[in-house]
């Protein structure tokens, strides 16, 4: 069977790269190979299905929270400093163990695709592990309530993510309580302290509901005020997560660990945004929020544009934009639906190499070329930090960079060619360069590549120029 333009797009572009046998295992229908991967959840693997959970992560920085607050009443430095240090100690490993088995899954998986939609996810909803209190807690974020969620609908996914530990904390919306709350109008005007600790601010706090409508769901032209962002904030009060009260009974609510909606700091009364007003009480209303946002039709094109972005160029054609959009306006935001408008999209076909791989996409489908499992977290973790996405860490809310103008300054190439050449010394003459090509690029390797790569002195300078080359650093 020959191997075709369309079986490299769908293995590489679509995929996180080709295995040796990949390219002639896609068969002679590569859109339904697609197709046939996020039609159903795929199962998780037994490295993803047993790893740290939220709320064993929360569950520890709580117990770090109510040392420090020890600490501060026993006027102690050096006890806050120790207990920092320990709860990094505590926290690593679980954050270290998701990467682990995130890269195992990515490179072991014979569904690709899903894997690289879970990625693309889970960067739309980012959150970033730069503080050690949420170093454990939140890479479970894409375990939890991105995994599920892939084959499902997007309000779904959405209602999952903005109720999840992880994103709560980030964006610290278990801070937020409305003035008007139960508990705000009990501690209005006070001041001073409160058993030796600082009295919690009364006070809206946005960034959640910012977030959501900016990048989550309308996107930053979805025609939203700054009054829609605070309407929200307040709506979404009482959103927070169980146990945070360090040992305060009004907060100290809920299962330690879990989402847990707090009556006593919802703000009371029907809020009003984007032309509508909601009248809901409790949970409800923010619920009847998030419903009504997956389902604008700014957040269809928002959600669209990215695909597009992503998986056909850094420029989206606005009739792909636009046919992925109408089928998720019509679908309701079912997620298979969209994702079949954009695998059917000619738009996607018709540019073998229109994206540049970001670093994960490099070291990944270099990885799954030539069958390597880094065993220690430091050949796992270590190349992404070299190479400047270390994963979990895209160090804002806005996530990491999708275009080639954001990964291809020379520094950046000067890093990966050094990449490829370690990685041909590790390989040797355990692979042929020359197979390895035709295996994993097909039509696509250029003749003066290949020329290249025959001429070359040795086994590892072969695949470190095929690794080096154009072909490959596209997809």
């Amino acid at each position: 069977m020959a191997i075709t333009v369309e079986t490299v797009i769908a293995a590489n572009r679509f995929g996180l790269g080709a295995r040796p046998g990949d390219l002639t295992n896609i068969g002679d229908s590569p859109r339904e190979w697609l197709i046939a991967q996020v039609e159903q959840a795929q199962p998780l693997s037994k490295d993803v299905g047993s790893l740290p959970t939220s709320k064993q992560a929360v569950v520890k920085q709580q117990a770090y929270r109510r040392q420090q607050q020890q600490a501060r009443q026993n006027g102690s430095d050096a006890s806050q400093a120790n207990n920092v240090r320990v709860l990094i100690q505590e926290l690593r490993p679980m954050y270290e163990q998701h990467i682990a088995a995130r890269l195992t899954q990515a490179l072991k998986s014979d569904t690709p695709f899903y894997e690289r939609l879970v990625h693309f996810w889970s960067n739309h909803f980012a959150v970033s592990a730069d503080n050690p209190q949420t170093l454990g807690l939140v890479p479970t974020l894409e375990v939890e309530a991105i995994r599920p969620n892939i084959s499902g609908s997007f309000v779904d996914m959405l209602r999952a993510v903005e109720q999840h530990p992880a994103m709560l904390t980030y964006l610290d919306n278990n801070l937020s309580i409305g003035p008007n709350s139960k508990l705000g109008s009990r501690a209005s005007g006070r001041a001073g302290r409160n058993n030796g600790a600082p009295r919690r601010k009364i006070d809206i706090n946005e960034n959640l509901a910012r977030e959501i409508i900016e990048l989550h769901t309308l996107g930053v032209d979805g025609g939203y005020t700054q009054q829609d962002v605070t309407s929200f904030a307040k709506v979404i009060t009482g959103w927070g997560v169980g146990g945070n009260g360090n040992g305060n009974t009004r907060f100290d609510t809920g299962t330690p660990g879990e989402f847990y909606f707090n009556e006593a700091l919802h703000e009371p009364g029907s809020q009003s945004l984007l032309g509508a007003t909601y009248k809901q009480k409790g949970i409800d209303q923010g619920e009847a929020v998030l419903n009504d946002l997956a389902h604008h039709p700014s957040t269809a094109k928002h959600i669209a544009t990215k695909l597009a972005r992503h998986f056909i160029a850094d420029d989206p054609p606005a009739k792909a934009v636009d046919r992925i959009a109408k089928a998720f306006t019509n679908s309701n935001g079912d997620l298979p639906t969209v994702y079949a408008a954009l695998v059917d999209s000619d738009e996607a076909w018709e540019e073998p190499l229109a994206k540049y791989k970001t670093p994960n996409d490099f070291i990944l489908s270099m990885y799954r070329a030539v069958d390597f499992s880094p065993r220690r977290i430091k050949q796992i973790a270590g190349p992404f930090t070299v190479l400047g996405q270390e994963p979990f860490r895209p160090g804002s809310p806005v996530g990491w960079p999708d275009t080639a103008q954001d990964w291809s300054g020379g520094e950046a190439l000067f890093k990966r060619v050094e990449m490829a050449v370690q990685t041909g010394e590790n390989i040797g003459s355990r692979i042929d360069p020359i197979n390895l090509a035709s295996s994993i690029l097909g039509p696509l390797i250029a003749e003066n590549t290949m020329t290249a790569i025959k001429n070359a002195e040795s086994g590892a300078q072969g695949i470190a120029l095929l690794f080096a080359s154009p072909e490959f650093m596209r997809r």
